[in-house]
């Protein structure tokens, strides 16, 4: 599939050369992008290459995106943004808000979410899921190429490279953890790792209204917290995964729960640990926890 989509990009690409060469934007600092989240602006990155300037605005791994207050600087960098991009499906509501108070007809926004047809109350943490990172990759080149079709083949060309050769090892380890622990057991502190646990083989078996309540930080139902005690208690699960990000008194009581009985715990995180990692480097260093865990508790 992602062959496909390359080979769609550079005809793109050529086709946009030929039409929209001499509508292109002067701009020596090239596209100004902004992205609402670093993960998604370590995407955008590779791809732009020379020819765009982008900054993140939500860049603190201490920092809980769900209760970002977005600044006055924040405002002026979507405002004076020519591609926007943000995700959607109610993470993220602050910059949806920005950007409806400094409206341009010049802006592209690419909102994650809606790609995908998401609404309010679906999961929200696409960056987890491998298929909507190469999907978000292509449109994202193709709106480099709408804003800045003379350059349209060099993004073509950046595309094929970040997932050829930068994410080689992060889809190296989601193949590798699927095909040796493929229907191992796993628990989650919440649903960012839901999206991520398909794509690996793994069965996640924590009650997914305890993962979805922890997550969008609403109460959790007894019956559920129970559940998720009795699968760490009685070893249901081979490893716990939870995300420091949203470290809850509960989340804490669980994790603290799973080391007693040493069960392995692997910590991830919602946005890029540490800040100065790119997208890749910190999920195959998050896959590559996992993998150790899964040894540690299985033995394969």
């Amino acid at each position: 599939m992602r062959t496909a989509w390359l080979t769609t990009l550079a005809a793109l690409g050529v086709a946009a050369v030929l039409v929209g060469c001499g509508n292109s934007r002067a701009n020596t600092r090239g596209v100004a992008v902004v992205a609402a989240e670093n993960f998604w602006g370590s995407i955008v990155s590779p791809i732009a290459g020379e020819h765009a300037t982008v900054q993140s605005i939500i860049t603190n791994p201490a920092q809980d995106p769900h209760s970002y207050e977005p600044s006055a600087g924040d405002a002026r960098l979507l405002a004076t943004s020519q591609l926007a991009i943000v995700n959607g499906v109610g993470y993220d509501p602050w910059a949806a808000k920005l950007l409806a108070a400094n409206p341009s007809g010049k802006r592209v926004v690419l909102t994650v979410g809606g790609l995908f047809g998401l609404h309010t109350g679906d999961n929200p943490h696409r960056w987890y899921s491998p298929a909507n990172v190469d999907s978000v990759a292509y449109y994202v080149t193709a709106d480099l190429s709408k804003l800045d079709p003379k350059n349209a083949n060099y993004y073509a060309a950046r595309l094929a490279t970040f997932e050829t050769k930068d994410l080689h090892r992060y889809h190296q380890l989601i193949a590798e953890i699927k095909r040796r622990y493929g229907g191992v057991q796993v628990g989650a502190s919440e649903s960012i790792f839901a999206l991520q646990a398909p794509a690996l083989g793994l069965a996640l078996i924590t009650p997914q209204t305890f993962m979805k309540a922890i997550s969008e930080g609403t109460e959790v139902s007894a019956q559920d917290t129970i559940v998720t005690q009795a699968q760490i208690a009685l070893h249901q699960i081979k490893v716990w995964i939870y995300n420091s990000q949203n470290a809850t008194p509960e989340i804490q009581r669980l994790t603290a729960l799973a080391r007693a009985n040493h069960i392995p715990v692997v910590t991830i995180t919602e946005t890029l640990t540490p800040a100065t990692a790119t997208f890749e480097q910190w999920q195959v260093a998050q896959l590559e926890e996992l993998e150790r865990a899964l040894h540690e508790a299985t033995g394969r």
